[in-house]
């Protein structure tokens, strides 16, 4: 008799769970096509390619300073000198502690030139004053920086930029279609962008 009461509920449990799973399937199914399946990324146009090349202009000025004079630099002048006692302990007697001046690069402008494709990138003209290196006010040129950038566009408007070397920025064509990984805040992976071959 028990063995009999087991058969009777097996058999709607059993359907039911086979319900269950069914709609967990159908419900679950479109899912994981979307997350697995669905091609990833937005469709972006490749609408403009820029280029932007500078370089620092420096400048040799005389600045103010301040340090013990046991750790003057070789270059210092102009030299005043105190007795003070130092916080940290380290000198125990008052000590001569100086303010002085020396030259130093500071960088003062940029030379820039900037465009788009199809105008290839070129290096800006520094225009320097001419005066020796060793005179207060020469200039001279300091550390270049260039900026090659893909500016990209969905169908809807929205547009990303993407900035890359200057091999991958000159394989891309205008015009050439991709698709961009773009996160829920709208940022580009510019990572995601296929390589040109």
């Amino acid at each position: 008799m028990p063995a009999a009461q087991t058969s009777l509920f097996s058999k709607p449990k059993r359907s039911r769970l086979y319900g269950a799973g069914l709609c967990i399937l159908l419900t679950l199914g479109p899912l994981l096509w979307w997350l697995l399946l669905k091609p990833t990324g937005m469709g972006v146009v490749l609408v403009g390619k820029t280029w932007r090349l500078d370089i620092e202009i420096e400048k040799l000025l005389e600045e103010g300073e301040s340090s013990w004079c046991d750790e003057l630099p070789a270059e210092a002048r102009n030299i005043s000198r105190r007795l003070l006692v130092d916080p940290s302990g380290a000198r125990p007697e008052p000590t001569e502690h100086c303010r002085f001046s020396r030259p130093q690069w500071r960088t003062m402008r940029m030379a820039r030139a900037e465009g788009a494709a199809p105008t290839p990138p070129h290096w800006p003209e520094a225009r320097l004053n001419g005066l020796p290196a060793d005179q207060l006010g020469a200039e001279r040129t300091g550390k270049p920086e260039a900026f090659y950038e893909l500016q990209l566009q969905n169908e809807a408007g929205q547009s990303w930029t993407c900035r890359l070397p200057l091999a991958e920025w000159q394989a891309h064509k205008l015009g050439a279609r991709y698709r961009l990984r773009v996160d829920r805040f709208g940022v580009a992976d510019c990572a995601s962008l296929p390589r040109p071959s």
